[in-house]
């Protein structure tokens, strides 16, 4: 697999592995684990800022010249204005892995001009590496992935994410889930949004929608959905979606559906005029901005 990949990917898998490896040990010992809350309901362990230095580190040194921009440390060392940045979450999911819920997983994408170009997301509890390069298609470990062919909303199958912080709008949300749940065939909310993107590129999934989201949590997964063939975009299609704190993903059909459906409850009140409208993209071509 490493021969025919990318050379930043290779970099970006190796960084992703070795925070597996930190994960997993200590998956094996969780009760030892010095838990913080960074906000209600939002915590953060020593696993993940060991995770978070271990990539650093790992993508420092073969591209001392790049900047970096991590959940934990915000943006770090590195350039101050290269073309090329890492968007990092060590440890997504850490919710649930303090509780031994074994969903969660390493993020780690690259940016280079505001374009995502490689993304790795690794779960190193199934030791499922998912993996994309722009233009060169989704991978699960060695398989090629593809979004799923369902096209009516009443036979598919959503992800989702609860809002969990202060200050999140949990009526609006609410409404939105009452709209999508008397539409879908089921709704999903597993707690880890890299592994959520993932699993409408593999196909497991046939759309998603989540609010409050960070870069960290959705820039390696929304390579991995584009290039599975599926769209992703803000509440109102738009490609803009990055740093919106609402995103919708899905296979082209569902997408639009759910962008109908989730369109009156987005925050973006006059959207760009320079952002493509991602209801008619192609699968390749989303703007995401840095």
């Amino acid at each position: 697999m490493s021969q025919s990949l990318h050379p930043m990917l290779n970099i970006a898998v190796k960084a992703a592995r070795a925070a597996g490896a930190i994960i997993n040990r200590a998956a094996l010992d969780i009760e030892r684990l010095q838990v913080h809350t960074k906000n209600p309901r939002d915590f953060v362990t020593e696993v993940d800022h060991a995770s978070e230095r271990a990539i650093i580190d790992i993508l420092l040194e073969a591209y001392p010249d790049h900047s970096i921009l991590a959940e934990e440390s915000g943006r770090t060392r590195g350039a101050r204005d290269g073309n090329y940045q890492w968007i990092i979450d060590p440890l997504d999911g850490t919710t649930n892995f303090i509780h031994g819920l074994p969903t969660y997983a390493v993020s780690i994408a690259l940016l280079h001009r505001g374009q995502i170009q490689q993304a790795v997301v690794y779960d190193p509890a199934r030791n499922d590496l998912f993996y994309a390069s722009k233009g060169r298609g989704a991978f699960l470990n060695d398989r090629r992935l593809r979004v799923s062919k369902r096209t009516r909303l009443a036979e598919a199958l959503i992800g989702t994410g609860f809002p969990f912080r202060k200050g999140d709008n949990f009526q609006r949300y609410l409404k939105m889930l009452e709209q999508v749940m008397q539409h879908c065939a089921g709704l999903r909310r597993p707690g880890a949004a890299a592994l959520d993107l993932c699993y409408v590129a593999a196909g497991w999934y046939d759309g998603f929608f989540e609010t409050g989201l960070q870069p960290w949590d959705i820039a390696a997964g929304a390579l991995l959905v584009t290039e599975a063939g599926g769209l992703i975009g803000n509440f109102t299609g738009e490609a803009d979606y990055l740093h919106q704190r609402e995103v919708v993903a899905g296979n082209p059909k569902i997408y639009g559906q759910l962008v109908q459906m989730l369109a009156p409850f987005s925050r973006v009140i006059t959207p760009e005029p320079s952002a493509p409208d991602a209801a008619h993209a192609h699968a390749g071509d989303d703007g995401e901005r840095s």
